[in-house]
């Protein structure tokens, strides 16, 4: 490995205990912050033992494999010699064999023919194979799952994934410059003459059905959660040892939203907001509100 790398993750053995590899076979691969490293035999012979696991931390200079030199094993090598030349042995006694043998031979032709009226058995079986679609009806779990989901909209579920060692580097590396550097945020200006036209035709609407005032921060988390769904990257999150190596993907969505209280600004969270509406998120933000103020 290069000089400026001292560990990695063994990913893969790509041989076995007992194989045998040439030297400067591949045996396995090293996954380091850089780049993936290939590790050779260093001489002809049979692998013994493994002295390490995948997925396990090496170091420069670690044992990896236990090698006993020495050339391939002859039975081995027979035995792949003897394979081939048992086809060319039958073509030879077939070619030696006397006419009358050879009339023999094309004997059991006729026998490959009464085997033939067998398929019709077979097309006979066939349509007491048709009256199976019966049970395709059967098959059909996958809607019932999509309606299992909006049943449950509370659904907490989560997805872990491992980074890699490259992946890791680079999210230290980021988060090293985050805390150091400084950093500019940007704003985008975005026309919201459609929101504000159709606030001013239904807020009254709304606030006489569903007793909710319609604002914009409905609409806003509305559009977070859409966001979200699009790229789920942005609703993840980096959990475990250290400075974190695992990524956890969130199949729900809360937004804290800020709300101006006597003491100050408070930014109660709206939890599992992609399963609440426009108008659901603005309802949940007002009791939040009322139970901060409280």
């Amino acid at each position: 490995m290069a000089e400026s790398i001292s560990e990695g993750t063994l990913k893969q053995f790509s041989k076995k205990v007992g194989d045998y590899v040439e030297q400067d076979e591949e045996i396995a691969t090293i996954e380091t912050d850089k780049i993936d490293v290939a590790v050779n035999a260093p001489t002809a012979g049979t692998i013994k033992e493994f002295l390490a696991n995948e997925e396990d931390t090496v170091t420069v200079g670690q044992d990896l494999v236990k090698l006993e030199a020495g050339p391939a094993p002859e039975g081995g090598k027979q035995a792949g010699k003897e394979e081939p030349k048992s086809p060319a042995s039958d073509a030879q006694e077939t070619s030696s064999q006397p006419e009358g043998q050879k009339e023999e031979s094309k004997a059991p032709e006729p026998k490959k023919e009464e085997s033939k009226p067998e398929p019709p058995k077979q097309e006979q079986s066939k349509p007491k194979e048709e009256p199976k679609p019966a049970p395709k009806p059967e098959k059909k779990p996958e809607p019932k799952k999509e309606d299992t989901k909006p049943a449950s909209p509370g659904s907490r579920s989560e997805n872990r994934v491992k980074m890699n060692r490259m992946r890791l580097r680079i999210a230290e590396r980021l988060k090293q410059s985050q805390n150091t550097a400084a950093s500019l945020t940007t704003f985008n200006e975005v026309d919201m003459s459609g929101l504000m036209e159709m606030r001013k035709l239904y807020k009254d609407e709304i606030l006489k059905t569903k007793g909710v005032k319609l604002g914009f921060m409905g609409a806003f988390s509305r559009a977070v959660v859409l966001a979200m769904k699009d790229v789920p990257n942005v609703n993840a999150a980096i959990e475990g040892p250290g400075g974190g190596d695992t990524i956890v993907y969130k199949d729900y969505v809360d937004i804290s939203v800020a709300v101006a209280t006597e003491k100050g600004l408070v930014t109660p969270v709206v939890r599992n907001a992609e399963s609440l509406d426009v108008v659901g998120i603005e309802s949940e933000i007002a009791n939040l509100g009322k139970k901060v103020r409280a």
